[in-house]
């Protein structure tokens, strides 16, 4: 069984774990081999657990039952999204009219993809950013990940782009934006 909740301090060395383990799966040669395995589970955990603990809008899918581990254990993080207000200079490059909320991360285990777990994120990711009073929100892609057609699925259409360094090389990302946070919960829950 799949739920989808609030992140508590507790789960940050989980939420850490997915976050190497994505990056590691999805940006393999896109971005330097050397630069991923030195990825830490530690300080992605530690970044974790102050977000969730200064307020960030962060949701965690968690899986329970037979699939996951032993029966009766406790549910296992799989995915994960982050969201609140836009930050000024998102991941390096000006963010400002793009939108009033911002995604800043949305991870899912590889053996967990195509169950329908990254909708039901950022349902709950626009839920919270217009429970948060924005309006509008906007996501930042890397152009080469191969996943962002999902956002394209979901409505979002590009409106920027910009180039940042990551693990010393540079690449371009996208903006994806939604100029309605309650078009994009209503696109992520009809979407399939």
């Amino acid at each position: 069984m799949i739920a989808i909740r609030r992140a508590r301090a507790a789960d940050a060395a989980a939420i850490g774990a997915v976050h190497v383990a994505a990056w590691r799966s999805s940006y393999a040669g896109i971005l330097p081999n050397d630069y991923l395995s030195r990825l830490s589970v530690r300080r992605q955990a530690a970044q974790y657990d102050a977000g969730i603990r200064n307020g960030l809008g962060v949701h965690v899918a968690t899986a329970s039952g037979l699939d996951v581990g032993p029966a009766g254990g406790p549910p296992r993080v799989v995915g994960f999204v982050t969201g609140g207000p836009a930050r000024p200079f998102a991941a390096g490059a000006g963010s400002a009219g793009l939108g009033e909320g911002e995604i800043e991360t949305l991870y899912v285990l590889d053996d967990w993809r195509e169950r329908g777990l990254g909708r039901r994120l950022m349902r709950v990711a626009a839920a919270h950013l217009a429970a948060s009073g924005c309006k509008s929100a906007f996501v930042w892609v890397l152009r080469e990940n191969p996943s962002r057609w999902f956002y394209e699925r979901l409505g979002g259409r590009v409106a920027a782009q910009a180039t940042v360094r990551v693990g010393g090389t540079s690449v371009v990302q996208m903006a994806y934006v939604w100029p309605s946070t309650e078009k994009l919960e209503q696109a992520a829950s009809s979407a399939s």
